[in-house]
């Protein structure tokens, strides 16, 4: 399955940095020198993780219990992982609308003079 449309989505949103972390072998994306979403794997499956909001991201896991988790090896309040050999069954608006809310959050999280550098860019 191609998931190239996710990698371009991330670098389509403005300051994103994509780089290869090669003891998680794992491309991570990242503002601000802070990771937002991750594709990697998990038990030999493709994954990819992203930083919600924890009611937001609680949400999702009921809703989409097995399909998407608490964050693999990541702090399970605040990381998700989608299962990308289930993705099928959520919608591509609903990937965006999660990759937009982890940017989103961890934007917010940078101090204020490099929020307004990213927006500008």
């Amino acid at each position: 399955m191609d998931f190239n449309w996710i990698e371009e989505y991330c670098l389509s949103k403005n300051g994103t940095a994509k780089d290869y972390k090669e003891e998680w072998d794992a491309v991570r994306f990242q503002i601000g020198d802070k990771m937002y979403a991750m594709l990697g794997e998990m038990k030999g499956e493709p994954i990819f993780t992203l930083k919600l909001p924890p009611e937001y991201g609680e949400t999702l896991r009921r809703i989409y219990s097995g399909i998407i988790i608490p964050g693999y090896y990541m702090n399970k309040v605040h990381w998700n992982s989608l299962l990308l050999n289930k993705i099928d069954a959520v919608t591509e608006q609903l990937v965006m609308e999660m990759i937009d809310s982890s940017y989103d959050t961890v934007l917010k999280s940078l101090p204020k003079k490099k929020q307004k550098e990213i927006e500008e860019m």
